[in-house]
């Protein structure tokens, strides 16, 4: 009798773009991550009743997205994927989401909050915390509520801001989606406390324990499809308080004496694109981008304008109900 390898009696993992049979591509580091983040994620299907993953269509989003298809491969992920649109986010990372939903066949829900753009709330004129609050927070949670999900999936990870710090990969959110960080539950070894009351929420974030380093040398490894805004390219950018913001369509206000310049610049974080700065780079590769993120020492929230805002702290923006 033959032997019998494991290899051939477990379903294989799905095919990623440019390899058509996956190979040992994960250093131990970034398998220990990935094996933790599928886990929780099996955990979350397991466990809650009507689960959704949170799809900002950046590079943690590009990774969980990654992460859910292999979960469940060859099934596709058993929950829908909802992308909270400003109104103000870059025509690529539209471009990008329409392209992965359509070609992966994911169940998408894009939801915006209507009200306040037909009262003219904008980047421009509404303070920032404000303008955060009602188009992203409060679309959020309205769409929460709309459908029923007891548990969202984030891509927040423990090493971007010290108000993500703080948070559980479990994080318990009060009636109203409200974060205190004084009421969250232990988490011991791999046992967490998934209990809801009536009108209580979950928030899990799979990707706590990784960095941005972690996330792209993962992208790298398992050639992860992503926004081309990461990459290094000529764009029309405007410098404004030490800032360079990428001219992304004809709603662009312009200060006095500015002019737009091209430059050779990519971004680290993708928010609204009024406010979120672009770097000066050459990385116009993810081997490139990797070499850059070992050397900066910046974090990649530098790039967040609304971070800046007093009214705007990450810790507020969580209590309120953010992601």
């Amino acid at each position: 009798m033959s032997d019998i390898l494991v290899s051939d009696v477990l379903p294989q993992e799905p095919p990623v773009r440019g390899r058509e049979v996956p190979g040992d591509r994960l250093s131990p580091h970034l398998r220990r991550l990935e094996d933790e983040a599928i886990f929780i994620l099996r955990e979350v299907v397991a466990e809650f009743r009507n689960p959704v993953m949170l799809y900002s269509v950046g590079k943690d989003s590009s990774v969980m997205l990654h992460l859910a298809r292999k979960a469940f491969f060859p099934a596709r992920p058993p929950f829908p994927f909802l992308h909270i649109a400003s109104g103000w986010d870059f025509r690529d990372l539209l471009d990008h989401r329409d392209r992965a939903a359509r070609e992966l066949g994911l169940d998408l829900i894009v939801r915006s909050n209507e009200r306040a753009a037909r009262a003219g709330v904008n980047p421009f004129d509404t303070e920032t915390g404000e303008y955060t609050r009602l188009v992203l927070t409060e679309a959020l949670k309205a769409a929460l509520d709309e459908f029923g999900f007891d548990a969202a999936f984030g891509g927040g990870r423990r090493d971007e801001e010290k108000a993500r710090a703080k948070e559980r990969m479990f994080s318990h959110r009060a009636s109203g989606h409200i974060w205190e960080p004084r009421n969250q539950r232990p988490e011991l070894w791999r046992l967490f406390n998934t209990r809801l009351a009536p009108g209580e929420t979950m928030r899990v974030f799979p990707l706590s324990n990784w960095t941005e380093l972690d996330v792209w040398d993962y992208i790298r490894a398992e050639d992860i499809s992503i926004v081309p805004l990461y990459l290094a390219a000529e764009r029309p950018v405007v410098e404004r308080n030490g800032a360079l913001i990428v001219v992304d369509d004809e709603r662009m206000r312009f200060n006095p004496g500015e002019r737009v310049t091209a430059r050779r610049v990519r971004f680290r974080t993708l928010g609204c694109w009024p406010l979120s700065a672009a770097t000066v780079s050459d990385a116009a590769t993810l081997d490139d981008i990797f070499a850059e993120v070992v050397a900066s020492e910046s974090s990649e929230r530098q790039g967040r304008l609304i971070d800046g805002a007093v009214h705007a702290s990450m810790e507020r923006k969580k209590r309120e109900g953010y992601f």
